[in-house]
This record gives C-alpha cells, sequence and structure tokens, in this order.
C-alpha cells in the first residue's frame, strides 16, 4: 500500500520561500486527489451497471428465444417417462425362409386436437363422428370447449381418413408423422408373428414394440439401428404355412371341431417350417386379451405351442422306442395283452380286443394300452421319467416364443406306477404339439435331440445330443409305417411320399374333475417320407366329430389323420419333394428290399 503525505512539504516549503500562503498549496492537493477518487468510482459504478445491463440483456434473449421457438413448435402430449431417450420409430422387416416380407412398417399420419384453435367445435366434432364410426360427436364437442390445449384423436389414419379430416378445413385439428407396423399377409402366421403396439409416443414419432410372438421374443434385434435394418430372417415358409392353414381350417370345419393346430419341422435340424393354430387373428387389428373366461377360447391363444393337452396313444412310441433302445423288447418281443388289465380299483382296456399276445410292432400299429403298459410297468417308472425328461416333457419348449416358454407340461404330482402306465399311453400327462413334435423329430431323425427353432439355417445336432440309436430310430420308422399301412391311420396315406406317423385319441378332462365321454383331442404325429424323414407334421383337433356315419366318429383315424394326409398331398410340392413312383418295402431296421 503507498501511503500519501497529508501535506506536499515540497511545495509547501516552496511557498514560504517565495513569500506564498502554504495553506493554498495544500488546499490545491487535496482537491486534486477528490477529484481522482470521484473518476475512480465513477468507473467503477459505469462498469458495474454495463455488466448488470448485459446479464438483463442476455437474460432477455434467452426467454424470447425459448418462447418463439415454443411458438413455432408442434405440441407434444406430456407424458411421464423414465428415460430422456429420443424415440426411435424404425423397426427392421422379419422375412420367411425366401425373403418374402412377413412383417415391415408404413408410414402414415397420427390425428390431434389443440381445442383452443379449434374455430367451430361442434362441425368439427361432427365430421369427426362422420369420418370415424367409433368416435361420439358429442363427448368430442365437450373435450373441445374444455381447457385442455392438446387431445389425441387417432393414433393412425388411412391416407383416406387424412383426406377426410384435412377436407373439414378445421385448423385446430393437425397431422404428425408416424410409422405403423403393417402385416401384408393378414391373419397367415398370426402366431408366429404375435404382433406389435406403441411404445413412448409424440406428435412427431412413436416408438414401435413387440407385444406377443417373434416380434416381442427378437425386439431388441428388431429395434437395434447397430443392425443396419438387416432383416430378422425365419423359417417358416409363407407359401407352406398358407396352404396349412387352408387345409386345417377347411378339416377344422369338416370335422366340426371348435379348434385346431400344426406343427410342421424339419426332422433333422428342428427348423419349423409352418405353425398354425385356429381360430386366429389378424396383428395388422390385434384384439385385446380376454378378462374372463378360459384363455384358451381366445383367438391369441397359441394351441401348437401354449396348448397343453393329454395326447393320447402318440405317446406309445416313446414307451416302444425305450423299450427297443434299452434292449428290453425287440419289435418281434411277444406281449401279453390279455385283457382287461387291473391295478387296485383302476382297470385299463383296449379300444378293440386284440387277442392274448401280440408282438411289440403290433402293440403300436394297433394302438394296445394294455401292451403298452405292461412294456412300462417292465421297464420301471424312473426309467420311464428318465426318458420323458430326455425329450424334453420336464420342460418348456426352448423355442423363441414367450408364449411357450412359459407352458410346461403338466405332470402327476405322485408318479405312482399307475401312472407310468397311464402316461405310457398318452393319459396322465399334458404337453404341447410342439413338445410332441419336437420329441418325434428326435427319434426318427437318426436319434439326434434337436432344439425346435423359428430362425433360418440354425446348428443342426450333433453326436452329443444322442436320444437313441440309429437301429432303434430305424426300427421305429418301420413301426410308424406299419400304422398307416395297416393300422389306425390308414386314412393318412399319400401316394408317392411313404407317409408313416401314430395316432392319438384322448378324452377331454373336466374343469370339476373326471373326463367327458363326448369330448377329445384328436392328434395324428405324421413323418414323411417314413424310410428316411425330411419333416414331422403334427396335427390336433379339439372336439372333432366325424358325421357323414350313422354315430359321430372322433377318434383321430377318422379326424385328425385325413386332414395330416391332406396337408402333405398339398404342400410335399412345394417343398420341392417329388413323389416315388412305387414305394419299395422296407424290414424292420428300415433298408429296402430287393428280389432276384
Amino acid at each position: 500500500m503507498i501511503r500519501r503525505p497529508l501535506r506536499p512539504l515540497a511545495r509547501v516549503l516552496d511557498a514560504r520561500a517565495q513569500g506564498y500562503n502554504p495553506d493554498t498549496v495544500e488546499a490545491e492537493e487535496r482537491a486534486h486527489r477528490m477529484r481522482q477518487r470521484h473518476k475512480a468510482e465513477r468507473q467503477r459504478s459505469e462498469t458495474r451497471l454495463l455488466l448488470l445491463g448485459a446479464t438483463f440483456l442476455l437474460a432477455f434473449f434467452t426467454v424470447g428465444a425459448r418462447m418463439a421457438l415454443l411458438a413455432a413448435s408442434e405440441p407434444e402430449e406430456p407424458r411421464a417417462v423414465a428415460s430422456s431417450a429420443a424415440i426411435t420409430a424404425g423397426r427392421a422387416d422379419i422375412v420367411d425362409r425366401n425373403g418374402t416380407i412377413l412383417a415391415t412398417n408404413l408410414v402414415t399420419h397420427s390425428l390431434y386436437a389443440q381445442p383452443h384453435h379449434i374455430v367451430d367445435p361442434q362441425t368439427a366434432a361432427i365430421g369427426l363422428a362422420n369420418i370415424f364410426g367409433d368416435l361420439d360427436a358429442d363427448e368430442l364437442h365437450r373435450q373441445f370447449t374444455s381447457d385442455r390445449k392438446f387431445l389425441w384423436i387417432k393414433r393412425t389414419l388411412s391416407p383416406e381418413q387424412r383426406q377426410a379430416v384435412h377436407d373439414l378445413g378445421e385448423p385446430g385439428l393437425m397431422f404428425g408423422p408416424r410409422e405403423v407396423r403393417l402385416y401384408p399377409n393378414g391373419s397367415i402366421a398370426a402366431h408366429v408373428l404375435g404382433g406389435s403396439g406403441f411404445g413412448r409416443e409424440g406428435v412427431h414419432a412413436a416408438e414401435l414394440k413387440g407385444t406377443a410372438g417373434v416380434e416381442k421374443a427378437f425386439d431388441a434385434f428388431l429395434s437395434d439401428p447397430a443392425q443396419g435394418g438387416a432383416p430378422l430372417e425365419l423359417s417358416i415358409d409363407l407359401s407352406v404355412q398358407a396352404a396349412v392353414e387352408r387345409v386345417l381350417a377347411g378339416g377344422m370345419t369338416l370335422m366340426n371341431a371348435k379348434g385346431a393346430s400344426a406343427v410342421l419341422m424339419e426332422a433333422r435340424t428342428g427348423q419349423i417350417i409352418a405353425l398354425a393354430s385356429l381360430p386366429d387373428f389378424d396383428p395388422n387389428h390385434r384384439p385385446k386379451p380376454p378378462i374372463s373366461g378360459d384363455p384358451g377360447e381366445s383367438p391369441l391363444f397359441n394351441r401348437a405351442a401354449q396348448g397343453r393337452y393329454e395326447l393320447g396313444s402318440t405317446f406309445k412310441l416313446f414307451t416302444v422306442a425305450q423299450a427297443l433302445d434299452s434292449g428290453q423288447a425287440t419289435p418281434g418281443t411277444v406281449i401279453d395283452t390279455q385283457g382287461p388289465m387291473k391295478w387296485g380299483r383302476y382297470t385299463i382296456r383296449d379300444f378293440h380286443d386284440y387277442g392274448p399276445r401280440l408282438s411289440v410292432e403290433d402293440v403300436l400299429v394297433k394302438s394296445s394300452n394294455i401292451g403298452t403298459a405292461r412294456l412300462a410297468v417292465a421297464a420301471g417308472t424312473p426309467r420311464q421319467q428318465a426318458f420323458l425328461k430326455g425329450l424334453g416333457f420336464f420342460e418348456p419348449v426352448p423355442v423363441q416364443l414367450p408364449e411357450a416358454g412359459r407352458t410346461r407340461p403338466l405332470l402327476p404330482k405322485q408318479w405312482s406306477e399307475l401312472s407310468t402306465m397311464t402316461i405310457s399311453y398318452g393319459h396322465g400327462i399334458a404337453a404341447t404339439p410342439l413338445h410332441l413334435a419336437t420329441a418325434y423329430a428326435s427319434l426318427v431323425n437318426g436319434g439326434l435331440r434337436v432344439q425346435p427353432t423359428l430362425l433360418k439355417d440354425a446348428p443342426s445336432p450333433t453326436e452329443a445330443d444322442r436320444i437313441v440309436s440309429e437301429r432303434t430310430s430305424a426300427e421305429l420308422r418301420h413301426m410308424l409305417r406299419q400304422v398307416v399301412v395297416r393300422g389306425t391311420a390308414s386314412l393318412g396315406r399319400v401316394p408317392g411320399y411313404q407317409v408313416g406317423g401314430k395316432t392319438g385319441t384322448a378324452d377331454k378332462p373336466k374343469a370339476t374333475g373326471g373326463y367327458h365321454k363326448d369330448k377329445v383331442i384328436a392328434t395324428f404325429a405324421s413323418v414323411f417320407p417314413a424310410s428316411n424323414p425330411e419333416y414331422v407334421l403334427v396335427v390336433t383337433l379339439d372336439e372333432p366329430e366325424e358325421r357323414t356315419g350313422t354315430k359321430p366318429r372322433r377318434t383321430a383315424g377318422w379326424t385328425s389323420v385325413p386332414v395330416a394326409a391332406e396337408i402333405i398331398r398339398r404342400i410335399a410340392p412345394l417343398m420341392n419333394m417329388r413323389p416315388l413312383p412305387k414305394e419299395a418295402p422296407t424290414n424292420r431296421s428300415g433298408a429296402t428290399l430287393t428280389s432276384n
């Protein structure tokens, strides 16, 4: 700090020497210092005022710019969202194995209103009610005359609807760009695709989210911009899927069934070529899930992947396969089929009297409950459980459908010897048709367990996935062929395609306990060509009745078998399968027999 003397001594002494008054010099010095101080204070004050003015000016410019931006932008309905990330509307296409579009996006518009800008609320309300039949003019008028600043009218519009609204000439009705999911094939493969809806929404964009099926299972992939718009390639063949659904719908009508399902799978890879469930729905207009009643009655219910049914005698193949592969029996081993078979107060009977003895092959061909039960008892409960577990009947089917992932087979709480008997012929255990198709494919493809998949080019099973030996698999294929040639599935013959399979007819359980006497689940699990199976087809009908005779016929041989045969007849050419000119006879090991 610099201290200044109160009096300028040099000047005072000089003034005294010259005879001047030294007080005048001191007064001049004080006046000079005062002027310097005033000047410094004035500069500080001016600087502060300048900074304060600049601050207020910047604040006014910021507020003004924000107000101008809001005035020029479109209004957006307030939404409580956890994330502030931008809405991405893009979603990748879904295609079948040949690249045909199954699901894509369509650019359209949404309709919203700014009630405070509506000139004539009454006319606008009446005009909108005339365009959209589900809107009420009185309710719209009440909303238009309220204090609301924003109102959604329609999330999506057709071009015709947009033009009609535009023609109303009402400035308070405004359009926003919108992408919607389009399923160009309507209800075909509806239960595979599932459907989609809107997630977060704004007037400029809406987030598309999968609600069921592969749309939900692959939601992250379909919405990921990093994929570069690459489509999701499914194993489904659209032309085959359409043919399966068409024939299944016709069969459901002819057999007077309340529901039906079909699963077509590649035997060697587990790739699903077609999966159908009837009744179905249009994913473009997906209905709301039921809030009461039996969910199985809804068209949204996937009977092939969600429906858990007792699948009857189709399970006899598993009992026979276990006996053959363990060395317990051979196809020619004779089994006691004398009936009825008693277990405590329970009685097991055959549909027909097949005599006191049958070979293991004929137990399967003629579908003997007694013979199958004796095989299961001889093998024992632990071995039966282990075999069925190895085929996947203890867990949900590992397929890319969220609905299937929640569907675990129904097993007995106490697996008694009686349970072992009844499960051997498909009663007392409930599984989905997709479980059944997977198990049949695993047994007839050479004995390798497959993993069902809806993705194209999925990996094939390896030797580590072996369930039964190749010899056992060949013997099973021969037996399944004999079921069609001379057994319960004689209506399943399709010339040139060597169809093999097993029928299953199971009484439907009552909700109150016990079983219906006149309601069944009829199933035909088929393979073709039986000598070297390429495909497995499982057809299931719910409460079918064939009424051309004097009495209703409900067994699978009369209902699901002819439907499956017609499906094979239609789809085999679509899959480039050439019919064989004449079927060569084979032995039990699957080898072709020749004569000199």
